[in-house]
């Protein structure tokens, strides 16, 4: 199982927020890119971007912090945050990030998501993000009444390889994942699923591993000191 270390870019620093809320929001670095420097330091072996603020906006307002984190830091990047449209996947992609994440405009137009997945293929990745089993989109502030495993289910049809799923009342929460929907996933479909949301501890990742999921994105567990990156790596080497 992959450990995705976060880091949430607002305004070029690392954040965290909790619940998505651009209110609650902490400051946890300045620099970005020694936090990545950090991580791969410390042994992880591919790297989570979120651009907080693509996610609200139509311009790549942290480019350069993008930019210097996939120039120096040698491991792949998978990034998230405001992808709406191809030209954005594909300034992303010449950038040198290796996965895009979609998570709007796989509910709002799939078309564009079937072309998309056609002609970049595993390079495209798909998030869903969970308000009670419904798929929220535009920075998680409209809540749509699609159930989220049906779409799970489509999203498999489609030919996307791989999901990242955030169960959002557990984020940035420490209370532990949504276990039971990573298992309802990884029994209804053949998916890589990345777990997301409310990890918080290496008994929590142990789990998810049993369950054979294939990636958990860990965020403020690695940034309040819950969870020791290199001590998880090595348990889960061991497992």
């Amino acid at each position: 199982m992959i450990i995705f270390p976060a880091i949430d870019i607002k305004e070029n620093k690392c954040v965290r927020l909790s619940q998505g809320d651009f209110d609650r929001v902490k400051i946890y670095a300045d620099d970005p890119l020694a936090m990545a420097q950090k991580w791969k330091e410390q042994g992880a072996e591919y790297i989570h971007l979120v651009d907080l603020d693509g996610a609200r906006t139509e311009e790549i307002v942290n480019k350069q912090t993008i930019e210097k984190i996939v120039n120096n830091i040698g491991l792949p990047i998978q990034i998230g945050g405001g992808i709406r449209d191809e030209k954005r996947v594909q300034e992303l992609l010449n950038l040198g990030v290796d996965r895009v994440i979609l998570g709007t405009i796989a509910v709002e137009n799939k078309e564009l998501l079937k072309s998309l997945v056609s002609k970049y293929q595993e390079k495209i990745v798909v998030s869903i993000d969970a308000n009670d089993g419904k798929v929220a989109i535009r920075g998680w502030e409209v809540v749509s009444d699609i159930n989220s495993i049906d779409f799970c289910l489509e999203l498999e049809a489609m030919g996307v390889k791989t999901i990242v799923y955030t169960d959002i009342a557990r984020d940035g929460m420490l209370m532990g994942p949504n276990f039971a929907i990573y298992k309802k996933l990884a029994e209804m479909t053949s998916l890589n699923i990345i777990a997301s949301g409310g990890i918080s501890s290496l008994e929590d990742l142990k789990k998810l591993k049993q369950m054979n999921i294939y990636g958990a994105i860990v965020g403020k567990a690695l940034y309040d000191n819950r969870i020791d990156l290199q001590e998880a790596l090595k348990c889960l080497q061991e497992e």
